[in-house]
């Protein structure tokens, strides 16, 4: 396909303006009260047809016949709208359930037993933490933070204290999670299908990705206060629905119906998950004409709850990159592998992905194929730990942590992420040191 390099144009110049400028927005959301979505979304769609104009002009269709040039530019977008479809419904389904199980009390209930047994703020901090970390692998990290903040919420919404770091907490554990296995997070999982590792090789991170999240966790866990949730002895206990653990058990099955429809049929992962809101459907439609005499369970009641303004800004923040991508602003970087070396470069990996994102970083880097020296195999699980690990270290550069701004709109933020970036940012060099030592020195992997 041809490539382009318009970075030096009139239309690369103003695109990077218009990105920088929306970010900046995004980033200060909380000083101008501006939804995250508005700006990432207005850079998205504005650099495109700022490009099609471009290319409209400089290399015009003749006789009817598209150019070279615009059938790039469709080809690429083609691609951009597969990308973003992927993971727009795969929110969106897992959003639906979520607000499906809020409904039917299933969080209440995990609530209930977790405060009654009088945990305190403490160790509920650790065991949202921990099972964060360790349903992610499976679950994947986005799906993970917005159920463990879907908890976090009805524990104790108005405690900020500790809702801030328990959030934080959590957004780094399904990242961290999620690195260790090939379907745990949407970076993890374009390296596996690339062929760049095998299953297992992927299992060699979980010493690096356990032991950076523990160091950053056992931080944050100074900053949450002393005591127990509010509980009273005469506080009714919270029980599921009816029909509450069957739609659990719908959610696993549709989960693992998006892995297998991916990694055995080659289907998109939000194929799966499509296919399980269908199960859903027809599940609740079977319990409204079984019992006809109670309210109608409306399942589009619970699709109008879900944040669409964390589905628009990933639309939104996906197409900026990928139109930043386009005009070859993201192939510069993989330049630098001659350079500095792999190591150097894909450490640095892990920042750029906590800026522009880590998907579309990994995109590139697996576009590009750089040279990553004779060790290329433990070089390539560096990258997908930095990816992935590396979006933590600012709010929205990984899913999970958009989701989770999402889910806590006003509470988990930027700006309240961003006190404690350097108990993540000590993990993040922990993660590193370990894979040095046990992939480079101890040759374990």
């Amino acid at each position: 396909m041809h490539e382009l390099d318009l970075t030096m144009t009139w239309v690369g110049m103003a695109s990077l303006v218009i990105f920088v400028i929306a970010y900046y927005f995004i980033a200060m959301e909380d000083k101008y009260h501006i939804n995250k979505a508005k700006p990432a979304l207005f850079a998205g769609t504005l650099i495109f047809i700022l490009i099609g104009i471009y290319v409209a002009i400089a290399y015009p269709s003749i006789d009817g016949v598209s150019s070279v040039e615009q059938t790039h530019l469709h080809h690429s977008i083609e691609t951009l709208i597969i990308e973003i479809a992927g993971i727009f419904f795969f929110l969106f389904v897992a959003m639906t359930y979520i607000e499906t199980m809020i409904a039917f009390k299933v969080f209440s209930a995990l609530r209930y037993k977790l405060v009654s047994k009088g945990y305190s703020y403490s160790k509920l901090f650790w065991v949202t933490g921990i099972l964060a970390f360790f349903i992610s692998p499976v679950a994947d990290n986005l799906t993970t933070a917005l159920i463990l903040s879907t908890v976090l919420m009805t524990i104790d919404k108005d405690n900020r204290d500790f809702i801030i770091p328990a959030a934080v907490n959590v957004v780094v554990a399904a990242n961290a999670g999620g690195a260790w296995s090939p379907f745990g997070d949407i970076t993890t999982l374009m390296v596996w299908v690339d062929g760049k590792g095998q299953f297992t090789d992927f299992l060699y991170l979980f010493p690096a990705s356990i032991l950076g999240w523990g160091i950053t966790a056992f931080l944050l866990s100074r900053f949450v206060p002393d005591g127990t949730p509010p509980f009273s002895d005469d506080e009714e206990a919270v029980k599921i629905d009816t029909g509450g653990k069957v739609i659990m058990g719908l959610f696993a099955l549709t989960i693992a119906s998006a892995v297998l429809s991916h990694q055995l049929l080659h289907l998109p992962a939000m194929w799966g998950m499509m296919f399980g809101l269908a199960i859903l459907k027809l599940y609740v439609y079977k319990m409204n004409r079984e019992d006809e005499n109670s309210e109608k369970i409306d399942i589009f009641g619970f699709i109008s709850k879900i944040e669409n303004d964390t589905l628009l800004f990933f639309f939104g923040i996906l197409a900026a990159v990928g139109g930043l991508h386009f005009l070859g602003f993201l192939e510069y970087f993989t330049a630098l592998y001659s350079q500095f070396g792999p190591t150097v470069v894909n450490i640095g990996v892990g920042f750029l992905s906590a800026i522009v994102d880590n998907v579309p970083v990994m995109s590139a880097v697996l576009k590009s194929s750089p040279d990553m020296g004779v060790d290329a195999h433990s070089q390539w699980m560096l990258v997908t730990m930095t990816a992935g690990v590396g979006g933590s270290l600012i709010s929205f550069g990984s899913a999970a942590g958009v989701g989770v701004m999402g889910k806590m709109h006003g509470i988990y933020t930027f700006s309240s992420h961003m006190r404690f970036a350097w108990t993540i940012l000590i993990g993040y060099i922990v993660s590193v040191s370990v894979w040095y030592l046990q992939f480079e020195i101890l040759g374990i992997y």
